[in-house]
């Protein structure tokens, strides 16, 4: 079984409190839809009565036992109308509903008509002797749900991904062309160290074959900056900047930039065929990003990088 990543752990914390939180509604609503069940007029009156007190709910509605609705859409400012008679048995919500759960809380999906991420709940309608005789749906907009859980947090775990699949057939018909940032690599580094150190930047990516440089400053971090290579090896640059000192955020040790972009240095030029196309460090969350000629990607925390050494990288 493939464990679940921090991300996968929290959506599916998130769902477990929306599930709690919607049950004990939506099973007293079906209860009451239980006996009048063959008036329409009755049910579309009780499901508008519950959408008044539903603050985060778009829709509601019930289907017949097969999985045909018997009323319309209702909204918190009327009905959706032409819904009679929708067949929804084949829809996966309703899908595990027919089957037999007694409540469902959909995975997500992409609505149909306003192709926004939503979400749907299913409760089966019992009569008096225990049967199924309809299913009460509600449809919620993700954007509309309350929050019930913490924001999630990216892990640092070391990461890996497999880039094109047609750069990497044609890996070793090719080879690195010197750039202009290749030509003069230490004083470009040097001043992109400087840029972090003493400029506000916490974020900056490097391209080594294209010789620019892409910079995110605690200043405006909205915003990045391109560098292109005549910028980057003129020192006046750092004029253009406010002077700003070490992000006081900032994970990475200051004597540890020289050491991870000597790191980045070594594997641009360690082999001709398979090279360091771009690589980014970020200083906030210490994580340091690489994409190689074959286009694969590696991120991984900068603590990790260091101890990389490149018999890791290259084999013997």
């Amino acid at each position: 079984m493939v464990n679940e990543t921090t991300l996968q752990k929290t959506v599916s914390k998130q769902r477990e409190m929306l599930t709690a939180l919607l049950s004990e509604s939506m099973s007293e609503l079906a209860k009451a839809c239980a006996d009048i069940m063959d008036n329409r007029q009755a049910l579309e009156a009780l499901l508008t009565g519950e959408m008044e007190k539903a603050e985060f709910c778009k829709y509601l509605w019930v289907v017949d036992k097969a999985g045909r609705q018997i009323t319309e859409d209702v909204t918190c400012t009327g009905f959706k109308s032409g819904q009679i008679g929708r067949d929804r048995a084949a829809r996966p919500y309703l899908q595990r509903a027919l089957k037999g759960d007694d409540y469902y809380l959909s995975e997500a999906y992409i609505s149909r008509n306003s192709k926004r991420p939503s979400l749907t709940a299913v409760k089966t309608i019992y009569n008096v002797d225990g049967k199924a005789i309809g299913y009460l749906g509600a449809d919620f907009d993700l954007r509309e749900l309350p929050q019930t859980t913490t924001e999630y947090k990216d892990e640092k775990n070391w990461l890996q991904v497999k880039g094109d699949p047609a750069i990497r057939s044609g890996l070793f018909s090719q080879q690195r062309i010197e750039s202009a940032m290749d030509a003069q690599i230490d004083d470009v580094l040097s001043l992109v160290e400087e840029l972090i150190l003493v400029q506000g930047v916490f974020h900056a990516k490097l391209h080594f074959s294209s010789s620019r440089a892409t910079l995110w400053r605690v200043e405006n971090p909205f915003v990045y900056q391109i560098l292109n290579f005549d910028e980057l090896s003129d020192p006046d640059i750092c004029l253009a900047f406010r002077h700003q000192a070490y992000f006081e955020k900032a994970i990475v040790e200051p004597e540890k930039i020289s050491l991870i972009f000597q790191q980045f240095k070594a594997l641009r030029f360690a082999d001709e065929t398979i090279y360091l196309r771009a690589a980014s460090l970020n200083v906030v969350n210490g994580m340091v990003g690489l994409n190689f000629s074959c286009d694969g990607s590696h991120y991984m925390s900068y603590d990790e990088f260091l101890e990389k050494n490149m018999m890791f990288w290259f084999g013997g």
